[in-house]
C-alpha cells in the first residue's frame, strides 16, 4: 500500500508545480502583452516576461514568445496583440517524463 500512496504523493506535488508554473506563464504571457502595446519594444516585453517566471526558475527567451497582431500590420487600436508563452518545464522527481511542455497566452487591444 505504501508504494501506491507515495506515488499517489508525488504526483500531487508534480501537478501542483506544474499548475504554479502554468499559472505564472499566463502571467508572464499578460506582461509582455501589456509591455509590447505601451512601449511597442520586443525586447523589453520579453524581458517582462522573464522576470515573471524568474521566481519558479524558469527561463524564457526570445524564442520562447510569440507576438501575434490581427489584423496583420502594425500594433495600433483598434488591432489586438496575442502573445504565446512556450516553455519546457522540468518536472521534480522525473517519474512521469524528464519536462512537460507549458503556455500562457494573453490578448491585448493595441495602442494602451
Amino acid at each position: 500500500m505504501l508504494p501506491v500512496l507515495l506515488i499517489l504523493l508525488l504526483g500531487i506535488v508534480e501537478f501542483g508545480t506544474a499548475y504554479n508554473a502554468q499559472i505564472l506563464l499566463t502571467n508572464a504571457a499578460r506582461e509582455a502583452a501589456r509591455s509590447m502595446t505601451v512601449s511597442g519594444d520586443e525586447e523589453e516585453a520579453v524581458a517582462a516576461a522573464a522576470a515573471a517566471t524568474a521566481p519558479i526558475g524558469l527561463e524564457v527567451s526570445a524564442t520562447d514568445v510569440t507576438f501575434t497582431v490581427t489584423p496583420a500590420g502594425p500594433c495600433v487600436s483598434p488591432a489586438r496583440l496575442s502573445v504565446d508563452v512556450t516553455v519546457q518545464k522540468p518536472l521534480l522527481t522525473g517519474l512521469f517524463g524528464a519536462s512537460i511542455a507549458l503556455s500562457g497566452k494573453a490578448t491585448r487591444q493595441c495602442g494602451g
